[in-house]
């Protein structure tokens, strides 16, 4: 039984271990940040990594917002940090900016996000990688993923004719997977600028009987600072205290770079009038983009045909590193008109009459697996060693992908092990709602974390990750016995300032640190949300509540099960009745008699 404080002192669900599975390398396809995660995951759990990668000089890149964290994404890196990730400490050393979001609501929903220095960050990236002793890392370009007869993974082929030995493969292509660019009428392929696409890789997934689904997202046209007129904005500066990810009791925190300014602007009807004028124009609305992009961070162009009453939309300056030529980074108005459309509404936002456009916006569309096929260890269905994480499985952003490489990374490095799965459940971590999401009702558009999607975001909070996870982490190799024991150590402090508070006493007015206080008043401020959610968790981790499923198990031989039940339930094979639940269009009545079977089956073993 794998044992974790979670949360809240909460014991999470005992997984049991595999036997019989192979010994062998683990090879990780791309190295964004899911690839990092997965490669750093799968070494510290003790298995041979090689990374293979289109272009080592693109490593750890941010190449849209340069940013990480914001609303319920610094939860997850709060639980990649927690994990023994990268992410978290990598913001911390890159850091040029900070805040945390969501301070007038609950400490649930406190969100961190660090604005960091691209180049530094990706410099930082490449130097982990290429510096680490347990991976190798390759430049080259993968064609397909060989298996064999039984649909076990072997090998990795490369575009050069190279096979690269592979007991389990992890694939994390990104926006590469058969990537377009799209500004204006212009399309070139690539999974980002001055990037080749995984063309080939797309197809051959397909031959493995992948069902891919075409998905797009965008990024806004990159500003030269000179020509900015920053007099006429407003700024913005970093919270104080600093943010950060790494807890302040840690001895080998990152020190803290120099802080930067944002600036705040709008557009305005005179920009909204062009953008309508030229609409035409866009690939998005021409209908040479068939890929459908992301609902909760829309381009300008859907923002002023879906929000038409709306006179402005705020738009963030954001300087992408400290150096004197790193370039402005305009969130709030990503766009895949012209060029010449692009400049000509950018010159009507103010502050921005004689703004240079250095690299104009654009669109990306790629391809992603419905992630229906695979199990909670992002683990295929039906190739064994193979797993996905990050945007092909339907995500967006840097933390989703980081939070899926690390899982899948653990998962495919345990499997070779032998050794139990990592596997983060609903109530013990954003990270365990995404899997669960995204393998439970799959994506037919890029998925965004958001607070609200944790039906237990109570439980969920940034102050507690640590809490929550460590154990996990600790339990399968992730974190070392210095780490785990710091966490305890932490954990004490929290407990005995909490019991404070219970008993009248003021802790602020002690030794005790003023961050250990603030934990053990969020713990207390939702004592009795979260002695209700603990007893609703209880219930349905129950046996009455939840029964495993055999993954094998054949939904059109159950008696009582329509037609259309059976396929639901056959396309997604659900592990448990509580999964079964959640598959969009299951009736009470199917969940019912699967229930029922499923109860046969266990007393039968």
């Amino acid at each position: 039984m794998v044992s974790s404080r979670t949360p809240e002192g909460a014991e999470p669900t005992p997984r049991s271990t595999r036997r019989g599975a192979p010994s062998g390398r683990v090879v990780v396809v791309g190295a964004g940040h899911a690839g990092l995660e997965a490669a750093f995951a799968a070494a510290r759990v003790g298995v041979p990594v090689t990374v293979v990668t289109g272009r080592l000089d693109t490593i750890g890149q941010t190449p849209c917002n340069p940013s990480v964290g914001g609303v319920a994404k610094g939860h997850l890196v709060h639980e990649i940090h927690a994990l023994g990730g990268f992410m978290g400490r990598a913001a911390d050393a890159c850091a040029i900016h900070g805040r945390v979001l969501n301070l007038s609501k609950g400490p649930a929903v406190h969100s961190t996000r660090l604005q960091v220095d691209k180049a530094r960050y990706g410099a930082l990236a490449r130097a982990t990688l290429l510096g680490h002793s347990g991976v190798t890392t390759v430049q080259g370009l993968v064609e397909a993923v060989r298996v064999d007869d039984g649909g076990r993974v072997e090998a990795v082929v490369l575009a050069s004719g190279e096979q690269i030995e592979a007991a389990a493969v992890v694939v994390t292509t990104g926006t590469f997977l058969g990537g377009i660019l799209h500004t204006g009428a212009e399309q070139t392929p690539g999974g980002r600028v001055g990037e080749a696409p995984a063309t080939t890789l797309s197809g051959q997934l397909r031959g493995l009987g992948f069902r891919l689904v075409r998905l797009k997202t965008g990024t806004p046209p990159r500003l030269d600072r000179s020509t900015i007129n920053w007099d006429a904005l407003e700024g913005q500066g970093s919270d104080d205290p600093f943010p950060r990810f790494c807890a302040p009791d840690e001895p080998d925190a990152p020190a803290r770079l120099p802080e930067v300014r944002c600036h705040i602007t709008f557009t305005n009807p005179a920009v909204h009038e062009l953008i309508g004028e030229h609409l035409h124009e866009s690939p998005m609305y021409s209908g040479q983009i068939v890929g459908v992009g992301p609902r909760y961070c829309p381009s300008l162009e859907d923002k002023v045909v879906r929000f038409a009453d709306k006179p402005r939309h705020q738009i963030f300056l954001e300087p992408e590193g400290l150096d004197e030529d790193a370039l402005i980074y305009p969130n709030g108005i990503s766009t895949c008109l012209p060029a010449a459309v692009q400049l000509a509404f950018v010159r009507q936002i103010e502050g921005l009459a004689d703004a240079a456009i250095v690299r104009p916006g654009y669109a990306v569309e790629y391809d992603a697996v419905d992630a229906r096929a695979l199990t909670h260890e992002l683990s295929s269905k039906d190739h064994a060693g193979l797993y996905f994480a990050g945007q092909i499985n339907g995500t967006s952003g840097y933390e989703e992908a980081g939070i899926q490489g690390l899982i899948a990374g653990a998962n495919a490095a345990l499997w070779l092990r032998g050794q139990a799965p990592l596997h983060i459940e609903r109530d013990q971590g954003y990270g365990g709602v995404l899997v669960d999401d995204l393998v439970t009702q799959g994506c037919d558009e890029p998925y965004r974390m958001f607070t609200s999607r944790a039906e237990y975001r109570l439980l969920l909070r940034e102050d507690n990750a640590d809490a929550r996870l460590s154990g996990l982490a600790h339990a399968h190799g992730l974190i070392d016995d210095r780490r785990h024991e710091l966490v305890r150590r932490r954990l004490e402090l929290v407990d005995e300032a909490a019991l404070a508070l219970e008993r009248g006493r003021d802790p602020g007015a002690g030794p005790t640190p003023a961050w250990i206080v603030a934990k053990a008043r969020a713990r207390r401020t939702y004592a009795g949300y979260l002695e209700r959610q603990r007893r609703e968790v209880a219930r349905i981790r129950g046996e009455a509540g939840n029964i495993r499923l055999p993954v094998d198990l054949d939904y059109f031989a159950l008696d009582g099960l329509t037609r259309e039940s059976a396929e639901r339930l056959a396309r997604v094979r659900p592990s448990s009745t509580h999964q079964a639940a959640r598959i969009p269009g299951i009736t009470p009545a199917a969940l019912s008699c699967v229930w029922a079977h499923a109860r046969t089956l266990t007393r039968k073993a």
